[in-house]
């Protein structure tokens, strides 16, 4: 069982977005694209109750003003940013995307969840408080 910390904002979600990741990879296991992973854990994600939506369309902003944008793998509960990987592990570039796309969005938190040899997951939170002084 995934004991998630309950003082991480949205820990419930992101339990069950990580209980939906494992149910996924014990039953895929490693080797697909992400694409299939990606349409598996919407599956996974709405059999939890979870609002989620694949390949959504997030704005990326700079000193306040819009920049760019972006395609998030699936949001949760228009809260939780999960990024999927299908790499053999997950590596410091794969943060730092995650990482970068919570600092320039509204959003706070984010999943890595790499279906690799070894499935891996984690979970990275950047707070609005903080974006405050990239944003002005």
């Amino acid at each position: 069982m995934i004991m998630e910390n309950s003082n991480f904002k949205h820990s419930e979600i992101t339990g069950l977005i990580i209980r939906a990741f494992f149910n996924v990879y014990n039953s895929l296991g490693f080797g697909f694209l992400e694409k299939v992973y990606e349409r598996s854990m919407m599956i996974e994600l709405k059999n939890q109750g979870l609002k989620c939506e694949s390949q959504k369309q997030i704005k990326v902003y700079y000193t306040g003003l819009e920049v760019g944008e972006y395609y998030a793998d699936i949001l949760v509960d228009d809260c939780v940013i999960v990024e999927l990987k299908a790499a053999e592990i997950i590596i410091p570039e794969h943060e730092a995307q995650l990482i970068n796309y919570l600092k320039s969005t509204e959003i706070e938190v984010g999943l890595l969840l790499n279906f690799g040899k070894t499935a891996q997951y984690q979970r990275k939170a950047f707070s609005n408080d903080r974006k405050k002084s990239f944003q002005s």
